[in-house]
């Protein structure tokens, strides 16, 4: 029997503008919907790098260094910084150097600039894109 785990991960925030982080282990039993995957909820932010091995569902503001397999911005989300994922879905904000491996999808109310690298690029109407397109193999 396979058992899956996942991390839950609280994120505090601190007057003095820096970020505590606080990693606490919970196991959710054989949850594979919840594997490996990360949440920044409304009006959280987070400086620094992340590497989520599943799912990350941006609905706060991240900066920095985004890593995951697929990568979901809600349309109050705002990522900057070094992007790498192999699906990208953007109903927000995405800024800077970008990388999608397999397929970026720009939602009507999704505004990407900066560097993009892709294979598949998909823009919806009212969808934004600003800044210089590479399409990969």
């Amino acid at each position: 029997m396979r058992s899956s785990h996942s991390w839950l991960l609280n994120v505090q925030i601190i007057q003095s503008h820096s970020l505590a982080l606080v990693a606490r282990r919970i196991y959710m039993a054989d949850s594979a919907a919840s594997l490996n995957n990360l949440i920044i909820g409304e009006g959280v932010t987070f400086h620094g790098s992340i590497a989520a091995p599943g799912k990350a569902s941006i609905n706060g503001t991240v900066t920095g260094e985004l890593t995951a397999d697929d990568l979901q911005i809600g349309r109050s989300g705002k990522v900057t910084g070094k992007v790498k994922a192999r699906e990208i879905d953007v109903h927000g904000q995405l800024n800077q150097d970008i990388e999608s491996q397999s397929h970026i999808l720009i939602h009507s109310t999704g505004k990407v600039s900066g560097a993009l690298q892709y294979s598949e690029l998909e823009i919806q109407r009212g969808g934004q894109f600003e800044g210089t397109m590479t399409q990969k193999g």
